[in-house]
């Protein structure tokens, strides 16, 4: 019988969405402390507090519940984007926001950073197509808000536009694990003056 649903103990039965959640959350930390090879079943149903033939119900195998860990991260990353993005007042700052909010997510969001940042310790087509969905997730969004500021601008120069922006972004929060002394602020002001100066000389020429 699963922890916190033992008859008698006066606590509130798990939903299987609520259970879902927890082992999500913990197998992040353990993929995030020894890396997806290293990371034992067995640990996370410790931690978790089920069986591991319970756990293997849950998500089918270690590869599919990394699938759900990145799936999740990947859905947290594009609201935490576009909830900062929603109220800004000038295409800049949409840009501007939704940067700092790309910074503040690594920040905030330690465990699910490291499953995204350590693509290359993750063998397999279908985790490699679910890391590069996260790109693409991020790139569609990026575009969207590019396309505010310039809307002269082909959808194909906006593209490579997006690509490098996003490229940029994860070199530069790369850059600053061995930096920690660089706020989320810092690292955003740091992209704006590289790419403000280009997307005001692109909006010039079709002026």
């Amino acid at each position: 019988m699963e922890i916190g649903q033992r008859a008698g103990s006066g606590r509130k039965r798990m939903s299987r969405a609520e259970r879902e959640q927890q082992i999500l959350g913990i197998a992040e930390e353990v993929f995030a402390e020894r890396g997806y090879q290293a990371a034992a079943m067995d640990d996370i149903a410790q931690r978790v507090g089920l069986s591991k033939p319970m756990l293997y119900e849950y998500f089918g195998s270690k590869e599919g519940l990394l699938l759900a860990c990145l799936e999740r991260a990947k859905r947290e990353l594009l609201e935490c984007t576009s909830a900062a993005a929603a109220h800004a007042e000038s295409p800049e700052q949409l840009l501007h926001d939704g940067l700092l909010a790309f910074f503040r997510f690594g920040e905030d969001h330690k465990q699910s950073w490291a499953l995204l940042r350590n693509e290359s310790a993750v063998p397999g087509m279908e985790l490699d197509t679910e890391l590069e969905g996260i790109r693409r997730q991020q790139v569609g969004f990026t575009s969207d808000m590019l396309r505010m500021s310039l809307p002269e601008t082909d959808e194909y120069r906006l593209e490579a536009f997006a690509e490098a922006i996003i490229g940029a972004c994860e070199r530069m929060a790369l850059w600053r694990e061995n930096h920690p002394e660089v706020t989320p602020e810092t690292a955003t002001e740091h992209l704006m003056a590289l790419i403000g100066p280009s997307l005001s000389g692109e909006a010039r020429s079709f002026s």
